[in-house]
């Protein structure tokens, strides 16, 4: 076994999510959200990490990685897990991170995310997006997701990802994996072959470009379930991005698309659980109606926050609302939740004087 490999396995050993490689610091992994050293081992230089990552990578993709200092892809340890890697050059040296991604995917009972999230996967056609910071569990929320369609449904998925991540067996339905960069050239022309591929259903890694968030409003717009997701905090920033990324002389069009396409905006975020087993959601939820047409296409995104509050009763919520729920369930420490809410004064009572 090389040594890469024990430091992954002492990753999963300890419950965490990341391993953090970098010249000039000693390993470190994330547990329940936080970075602490592996004990036994000094500082790196640039040498040393290169040691550690050359044997697990590709010859082709170490090439690339020396010439661009940015690498993606997957790298799969029997009896661990698979780990999203990705290689960067720091001011010290070399530098990676390997996140964890479980064997098996966690089922939408096991997550314990609120009832509309779940009924998302009964959905046959409409643009779904989750969104929120790196490592708010954008992606095992999908994959759930995507694990329930495939178990009650029979459909065709299409997952296309920078690298492929959950692996899905097929069961009621038909899955086809795409990996960017080695079953395709990219996101977008992923998504326009989609069409062509009788999908029922595409699962978009990151619409990280204009060009992709064209095809995936294209595709919901044709009838196909499209779930991706995006780097954003709220939905009605998430909608504002979505159309920033067109010039203004086609935004018109792209409020009067999205209006017609947009099913539903998961926002999350990860808080530590207060009882320290792990980590547990928060959500924001927007679900289309009416009203949410309305409002995308006069582009008066300032009131989808009141939408969402007078959706309570279909399953909307607010993340402030989704923080306070978890705080009163002993869930969540009032503090954490303090430090992400928007309205902070709401938390204030809940929160103890020190």
């Amino acid at each position: 076994m090389n040594e890469l490999d024990r430091l992954l396995r002492y990753l999963k050993e300890q419950g965490g999510s990341d391993l953090h490689l970098a010249a000039g610091m000693e390993p470190r992994v994330r547990v329940r959200g936080e970075l602490a050293a592996v004990p036994g081992w000094g500082v790196l230089d640039d040498a040393r990490v290169r040691q550690l990552l050359e044997p697990v990578t590709a010859a082709r993709h170490w090439r690339e990685w020396v010439e661009t200092h940015d690498l993606d892809f997957a790298y799969g340890l029997a009896g661990v897990a698979r780990f999203r890697a990705n290689y960067f050059q720091q001011e010290h040296g070399a530098g990676a991170v390997f996140r964890m991604i479980p064997e098996q995917v966690v089922s939408l009972e096991e997550l314990a995310l609120p009832p509309a999230i779940e009924r998302l996967a009964e959905l046959r056609h409409g643009l779904v997006l989750v969104t929120g910071p790196t490592g708010s569990g954008k992606s095992t929320t999908l994959a759930a997701v995507i694990d329930r369609i495939n178990r009650e449904s029979s459909r065709h998925i299409v997952t296309i990802e920078d690298p492929v991540e959950f692996v899905h067996a097929n069961r009621c339905s038909v899955l086809s994996h795409r990996a960017v960069g080695e079953q395709t050239l990219s996101f977008a022309a992923a998504l326009r072959a989609a069409v062509r591929q009788d999908a029922d259903v595409v699962l978009v890694g990151e619409m990280r470009d204009r060009d992709t968030i064209a095809m995936a409003l294209t595709a919901a717009e044709m009838g196909l379930l499209v779930l991706g997701t995006l780097h954003t905090s709220g939905a009605a920033k998430t909608i504002d991005r979505i159309v920033d990324a067109f010039p203004a002389s086609e935004q018109a069009q792209v409020r009067l698309s999205l209006s017609e396409s947009l099913a539903a905006v998961v926002s999350q975020l990860l808080l530590p659980r207060k009882d320290g087993r792990g980590r547990v959601a928060a959500n924001e939820i927007l679900l289309r109606t009416a009203g949410l047409s309305n409002l995308i296409r006069e582009g008066n995104t300032p009131m989808i926050h009141s939408l969402i509050q007078s959706g309570r009763k279909d399953g909307m919520q607010t993340m402030d609302d989704s923080l306070f729920a978890l705080v009163q369930a002993g869930r969540v420490d009032a503090r954490e939740a303090y430090r992400k809410a928007t309205d902070k004064a709401r938390f204030e009572s809940l929160t103890p004087n020190d």
